[in-house]
């Protein structure tokens, strides 16, 4: 499940409160692409603003709706006694694999950090993935503690925030990545604009943001990376740079995608955990246009 198009979707909360019927409609966008695996409460599914009962209810649902589809479950969280409890929540709604930020309110230091990855390894029995998102955690991995790491049973892959825009530059960045990791251990690409990139540069998945709401266009591109096509890849992505620049404007995905479910009607406008508030009438417009310019339908 560490290779292909793995899946991020949004997390709909309105102001009644979880939008159950809204997330069905969601993974079911998904599921019909057959998608190679679903990320669940990732930073675009608000797994920060949620509390835990809400979310083992929302990776119960996601597993019942994924079909034969892996289903990769978030268990962030500030202390390592909440991570190991939303583990077992995970786990017990049938997690096919764990995904973990080292969270926090006090920096944590390298050994801290291994520290959490260890004994999440050593208390669950579904494979976990590292995920390196300096922006929404403020920790910055080295490749040399991504390997460290990445030793310890269980784990499959690294889900990397971006590569550089230059195509030399990005495959040097995974080499340098891959060259400090055991074999077997995936790298993925994330950061949606610079999936290209990364994927062209020898990255085995796509954790895609993109893909939680528009999976056949991204599942393009992950099968024209599959199959060698460089200048296929590229085009898909340039297409795409009118939503990239979108998440530009935005300061990254969240809103955007949010706006895009409500244009899409799968759920309200309004659909983002507050604090988080949804896009002014016209920058909403500006993403409906973009929309229907692509056809992202």
């Amino acid at each position: 499940m560490f290779t292909g198009l793995s899946a991020f979707p949004l997390t709909p909360v309105t102001p009644a409160g979880f939008d159950e019927h809204g997330f069905i409609r969601i993974l079911e966008r998904i599921t019909s692409a057959g998608v190679d695996s679903i990320g669940v409460l990732g930073s675009t599914g608000s797994y920060a603003y949620l509390t835990r009962s809400q979310r083992s209810h929302i990776s119960d649902i996601a597993k019942s709706h994924a079909g034969n589809i892996p289903v990769m479950i978030c268990v962030g969280a500030v202390s390592t006694d909440e991570v190991l409890r939303l583990a077992d929540d995970a786990q017990a709604a049938g997690a096919d694999a764990l995904l973990l930020p080292p969270v926090s309110y006090q920096t944590l230091r390298d050994d801290e950090v291994f520290g959490v990855f260890e004994t999440l390894t050593q208390y669950v029995s579904v494979p976990v993935c590292i995920y390196d998102n300096p922006g929404t955690t403020h920790f910055e991995f080295s490749d040399e503690l991504h390997g460290r790491i990445a030793t310890l049973p269980g784990i499959k892959s690294v889900k990397i925030p971006g590569v550089p825009p230059s195509p030399e530059d990005a495959l040097a960045r995974v080499k340098r990545l891959k060259a400090k990791l055991p074999e077997g251990v995936t790298v993925g690409i994330s950061g949606d604009a610079s999936a290209a990139n990364g994927l062209n540069a020898g990255c085995e998945v796509w954790y895609s943001v993109c893909g939680g709401l528009f999976p056949h266009v991204a599942k393009e591109m992950t099968d024209a990376a599959a199959r060698g096509d460089r200048e296929r890849v590229v085009q898909l992505s340039e297409r795409l740079q009118p939503l990239w620049d979108l998440f530009r404007k935005h300061g990254g995905s969240i809103r955007v995608m949010a706006a895009a479910a409500g244009v899409l009607g799968l759920t309200e406008a309004d659909c983002l955990p507050r604090p988080l508030r949804p896009l002014s009438a016209d920058d909403f417009a500006d993403v409906a246009a973009v929309i229907s310019r692509l056809g992202l339908r």
